[in-house]
């Protein structure tokens, strides 16, 4: 489960475009955050993707991933040109290819070191798609299959693609849009594959005009309800409506950490009260295997890009901090693995994560203040940072990450020492279900 938002001028304060994701995969599936350098690749060159090989790229461009640790490709990122891609899965009336061939996050991955701008990067997944098909096992534990959707934007303009088999269409956006597990694209096609097209027309879908609807044909309503993928996309869509023309990365955020509008005013609520399943996912027992394991927040302003990452878990409990093209990455200790280790950014913080569950309301209530404060500190920062050149701006990165690192370190210190005797706030289910998949990591109880 996965959600992604894109807004472009005019619907942006600064009339540049925004983008945000989270990435919801399986409670111990850490995710690497990395910078992957320029390759050149001499005649015949291939690659290793996750599951096949295919012709490698002449040249490809620099870019900024996170990925499940365990695959090639990635679940959002960006590359040096400003174009960024997001990635959900999708459910469809047509069953997902067990096959192993491109993954989503293949796909994401090869669009961002191929692709220089949304609508090259749009060209290129599709072509890949229709040569190589999609398929494979992209659960962690549980075996999951599934289509592939797509948000890809550059510092001008921005598109959702969606896929089903080798089949895709395209929807140029206009103003705000939303992503969730659910396919979208209806009669506003800005493209379709040549396949599809003829398939549409002689299964009698299309009118005089070729027109149809995509996800009113494809969607597949049961999975659907399951995932909520319909709801959560409204979800995000109705909280940066109200805001259009004034849509900032403070909004992005907010909006990644949303849990549904039932936590709305409700200063005692904690994951146990989910009625089905938030923007910002909280995996619990039974179905609710998900969890948003990786957030990122991108301003693509032309000159100042800034890309906003978590690198941990739980964006609710984690630290949005700046990384910019060119600038090294901050140190996140060791690749985080699905087994624990106290020297990787990704588990440290999920020390604190884990113990915070148990006694949720409390925690959120104690550090919210001083997360909303640190990150306006932030791109405060990063914004009189510009104006001194290179050396300011990667002093200013460096400067984040270690507040960050700080402020996290206090955060883990208190919740361990406030740790409850009592029943966890999010239900013994849910604490059973966690206490189970902490073993399986070799996660430590104290």
């Amino acid at each position: 489960m996965c959600d992604t938002l894109v807004a472009i001028a005019p619907a942006t304060a600064r009339g540049g475009v925004l983008f945000g994701k989270n990435s919801d995969r399986e409670r111990n599936e850490a995710q690497v955050l990395e910078m992957q350098p320029r390759r050149n690749s001499g005649p015949g060159g291939r690659v290793r993707l996750t599951y096949i090989d295919i012709a490698e790229a002449p040249r490809t461009h620099a870019c900024l991933i996170s990925r499940p640790f365990w695959m090639w490709g990635a679940e959002m990122g960006a590359n040096e040109h400003g174009v960024v891609i997001g990635n959900e899965a999708m459910h469809a009336t047509i069953p997902a290819q067990r096959k192993r061939a491109l993954t989503g996050m293949d796909l994401v991955r090869l669009g961002l070191e191929r692709g220089a701008t949304a609508a090259e990067a749009v060209a290129v997944m599709t072509a890949l798609l229709e040569q190589h098909g999609q398929g494979g096992d992209c659960g962690h534990r549980g075996r999951f299959y599934y289509q592939n959707g797509f948000v890809i934007a550059d510092p001008t303009e921005a598109y959702v693609l969606e896929t089903v088999g080798r089949w895709w269409v395209v929807e140029k956006v206009s103003g705000v849009r939303t992503l969730s597990n659910a396919l979208s694209i209806g009669e506003a096609a800005h493209a379709v594959s040549p396949a599809l097209a003829a398939h549409a027309q002689a299964e009698g879908w299309s009118d005089g005009a070729g027109r149809f609807n995509f996800a009113g044909r494809l969607l597949d309503p049961v999975k659907d309800a399951a995932t909520f993928g319909q709801g959560r996309c409204a979800r995000a869509a109705n909280l940066l409506a109200p805001k259009a023309g004034r849509i900032d990365v403070a909004d992005a955020l907010s909006v990644l950490r949303d849990h549904g509008a039932e936590a709305g005013g409700d200063s005692d609520w904690s994951p146990r009260k989910t009625l089905s399943r938030s923007i910002c996912m909280h995996a619990a027992h039974g179905g609710r295997r998900s969890q948003t394991v990786s957030s990122m927040a991108s301003d693509l302003t032309p000159g100042r890009t800034v890309h906003w990452v978590t690198a941990t878990a739980a964006p609710c409990l984690s630290l949005f901090k700046p990384v910019v093209m060119g600038v090294p990455l901050a140190a996140q200790g060791p690749p985080p693995s699905d087994r624990f280790d106290g020297e990787s950014l990704w588990w440290r913080h999920e020390r604190m994560h884990r113990a915070a569950l148990a006694r949720y309301p409390a925690v959120l209530a104690t550090i919210a203040a001083e997360r909303d404060a640190a990150e306006v500190s932030f791109r405060a920062r990063m914004e009189t940072a510009w104006a001194g050149g290179e050396a300011a701006v990667a002093r200013a990165v460096t400067a984040c990450w270690r507040e960050a690192e700080a402020i996290e370190a206090g955060w883990l210190e208190a919740v361990w020492a406030g740790a409850p005797r009592g029943p966890s706030a999010i239900g013994r289910p849910a604490a059973l279900a966690w206490a189970r998949l902490n073993g399986v990591a070799g996660f430590p109880t104290a």
